[in-house]
C-alpha cells in the first residue's frame, strides 16, 4: 500500500473518532428530546442532567484534548555533529542514499539497546520537517559496521516509506482515545466515591446516635460513564488493530531496505544481536553500572555505559546462545514491531546473496572518540545526584561497594547473635558457642524458616538448623577478614563479584574450619587459628 493510501487510512480512522462523537452527541439530543416530548416532572431532570454531563468528555475529546509532544529521549543533541564524528555522519549519509530518501538532520546518541527516527512533519505529515536519527551507543558496542548499516537502512527505510510522516498522526488518534476513555472511567469512579462518602458519613451519623449504620452500597452508580468508556474502547481495539498490522507490515518492508545495503546474513545477525544485547544491558546495568550506587560510587567517567564492552567481550558464548533463540513474543499487545523470531525468519528464507562473512570493524570505532561521547552520554542521562558520586576504577568499586553489603548483610546475624547472649562479633560468637554448643540451634530460630524446617523437632530440626549457622558464620568471617585486609572482593565479568582468600587452599581449610564448629560436638578452635590471626594483619 502506497504513503497516499496509507495517509488516508489513517485520517479515515481519524475521522471515525470523530463521527463517533457526533454520533454520541445526536443520540443523547435524541434522547433528550423524547423525554421533553413524552414524558413529565421531576423525572425529566432526573434523565437529561446526566445525559448533559456526558456530552462534556466527548466535546473534550473531539475538541479541547491535544496530543503534547513527544518528549525527546535523552541524549547528545549538540556534539554530534559532522565535523565531530565525520565517519558515522558519512556512514548514516552513505545508507541514506542506498535506500533512496534524504538522511537525517541531526543525529542524536542515547543510552538503549535501541535505534529510531522521527520527524517533525506538519500538515498532517505532508510537509516534511526535521529529520533526526536516535542511535544507541550500547547498540553500537554489540554490532560490527556492516551490522550497524543494517539497522540504519532499516530506519532509513522508514523515511523512504514516509512512516516517520503518518506516525504522528496515529499517535494523536491512540492519544485522544486513551485519554477519552480515561476521562469516563474517571467520572465513574468519582461518582461512586462521592456516593460512598455521602454514605459513610450517614452511616456515622447513625452510629454516633446508637443506631445501626446501614450497609454502604453503591449499585448501578457510574453505568452510563463506564457505558460510555466501553464504547470508545471497543472503537478504540478496532483503531489499534488496523493501525499495529499496518506499522508491522512497515517494519518488514524496513527490514527488507536493510537487506539491499547491509546483505541477508548482515542484516538477520543483527537483529540475533538486538535479543542478546537488550538483556545483556539489563544485566549490566544491575549488576555493575549501579553496583556501587548503595555504596556511593560509580565507575569511572565514561565506563557507567561504556564498561558494557569488557561484560560483552567476557560473556560471548553466553550472548551467542541467546541471539540463536530470538523472542517469538512482541515486547507488548501493542508493539508496533512483529516478534524478532518472525522478522529473522523472513530475511533468511531470502535467496543467498553472496555476502555472507563480510569482513566488517567494531561499529564503535566509527566514532572519532568513543570515550568522550560515552562520557558526555553520562552527564546528558544521569541525574545530578548521581553524577556527584565518588568516581572510582572498577576494581576498587566492586571491593568497596561489596565491603559495604556484606557488612550491611551481616547486621541481621549480629542483631540474632546479640539476643542470645552470643555477643556482635565472630569473637564472641565463638567463645559463647564453647560456653553453650546449643546457643548455635536458638540462634538459628532468629532466621526465618520454610514449613518443613519449622515443622521439625529434635535432629531433625537439628539438620535445618546447621546450614543456617554454618552460612551465618562465613558470612561473618568474611567480613572480619576483609575488615583485616586479608581479604579483597575481586571483579569478574563472566561470573559474580567473589572474596579473594589470602592464599591457596584457604577455602579449603575454612570449609573444613566451618564444618568443625557447626558439628554436634562443636570444635572452633580451627576457625579461629585460620581467621583470627589474619584478620588482625
Amino acid at each position: 500500500m502506497g504513503a497516499s493510501l496509507r495517509a488516508l487510512r489513517v485520517l479515515v480512522l481519524l475521522a471515525g473518532f470523530y463521527l463517533l462523537g457526533v454520533f454520541l452527541l445526536a443520540a443523547l439530543a435524541g434522547a433528550d428530546y423524547a423525554v421533553f416530548t413524552y414524558l413529565q416532572g421531576p423525572i425529566v431532570y432526573k434523565i437529561v442532567i446526566p445525559s448533559l454531563v456526558l456530552v462534556i468528555p466527548i466535546v473534550r475529546g473531539m475538541f479541547m484534548l491535544r496530543t503534547p509532544k513527544d518528549d525527546a529521549p535523552a541524549g547528545i543533541t549538540v556534539t554530534v555533529t559532522e565535523a565531530q564524528e565525520p565517519a558515522l555522519w558519512k556512514a548514516v549519509r552513505d545508507v541514506a542514499r542506498q535506500v533512496g530518501t534524504r538522511a537525517p538532520d541531526e543525529i542524536v546518541l542515547i543510552e538503549k539497546v535501541n535505534a529510531a527516527v522521527s520527524e517533525e512533519s506538519s500538515l498532517m505529515g505532508l510537509r516534511p520537517g526535521t529529520r533526526r536519527l536516535y542511535l544507541g551507543l550500547p547498540l553500537m558496542m554489540g554490532m560490527d559496521e556492516m551490522q550497524l548499516r543494517a539497522v540504519l537502512a532499516h530506519e532509513m527505510g522508514h523515511y523512504a516509506n514516509f512512516d516517520t510522516r503518518l506516525t504522528p498522526l496515529i499517535a494523536r488518534g491512540r492519544a485522544q482515545l486513551i485519554r477519552t476513555i480515561a476521562h469516563f472511567h474517571e467520572r465513574s469512579a468519582q461518582k461512586i466515591a462521592n456516593e460512598r462518602a455521602r454514605q459513610d458519613k450517614h452511616a456515622a451519623k447513625r452510629i454516633a446516635k446508637g443506631r445501626r449504620a446501614t450497609k454502604v452500597d453503591t449499585p448501578g452508580l457510574g453505568a452510563a460513564y463506564r457505558g460510555m468508556a466501553n464504547i470508545y474502547t471497543a472503537y478504540g481495539n478496532f483503531f489499534m488493530r488496523t493501525t499495529l498490522a499496518a506499522a508491522r507490515r512497515q517494519e518488514l518492508a524496513a527490514d527488507l531496505a536493510a537487506v539491499r545495503v547491509a546483505g541477508r546474513d548482515a542484516a538477520a545477525s543483527a537483529l540475533r544481536e538486538l535479543n542478546a544485547l537488550d538483556s545483556a544491558l539489563d544485566f549490566y546495568m544491575s549488576s555493575y553500572a549501579t553496583l556501587g550506587v548503595g555504596a556511593g560510587l560509580l565507575p569511572r567517567p565514561g565506563q557507567v555505559f561504556g564498561g558494557l564492552r569488557n561484560l560483552l567481550d567476557a560473556r560471548a558464548q553466553d550472548l551467542e546462545k541467546l541471539s540463536r533463540e530470538p523472542s517469538t513474543e512482541p515486547t507488548s499487545p501493542y508493539d508496533s514491531h512483529p516478534p524478532l523470531a518472525e522478522r529473522v525468519a523472513r530475511i533468511e528464507a531470502l535467496p543467498d546473496d553472496g555476502r555472507a562473512g563480510q569482513a566488517a570493524r567494531p561499529a564503535l570505532e566509527l566514532l572519532a572518540d568513543a570515550n568522550a561521547a560515552l562520557t558526555a552520554l553520562e552527564q546528558a542521562v544521569l541525574t545530578p545526584q548521581a553524577l556527584a558520586l565518588k568516581r572510582v576504577d572498577w576494581e576498587d568499586l566492586v571491593h568497596e561497594s561489596m565491603t559495604v553489603y556484606a557488612d550491611q548483610g551481616a547486621q541481621e546475624i549480629r542483631e540474632a547473635c546479640a539476643a542470645e547472649g552470643a555477643g556482635p562479633g565472630l569473637v564472641t560468637l565463638l567463645d559463647a558457642i564453647d560456653a553453650d554448643p546449643a546457643v548455635r540451634w536458638r540462634i538459628a530460630d532468629r532466621f526465618p524458616k520454610s514449613e518443613q524446617a519449622a515443622a521439625a523437632t529434635g535432629d531433625a530440626a537439628r539438620e535445618f538448623a546447621r546450614p543456617v549457622v554454618r552460612r551465618a558464620l562465613n558470612q561473618l568471617v568474611t567480613v572480619e577478614l576483609t575488615a583485616g585486609g586479608a581479604v579483597r572482593w575481586q571483579l569478574s565479568w563472566s561470573h559474580p563479584a567473589a572474596p579473594r582468600y589470602p592464599t591457596d587452599g584457604f577455602e579449603d581449610l575454612l570449609e573444613a574450619a566451618l564444618d568443625a564448629t557447626v558439628a554436634d560436638q562443636p570444635d572452633t578452635e580451627p576457625l579461629r587459628k585460620l581467621v583470627l590471626a589474619r584478620a588482625s594483619v
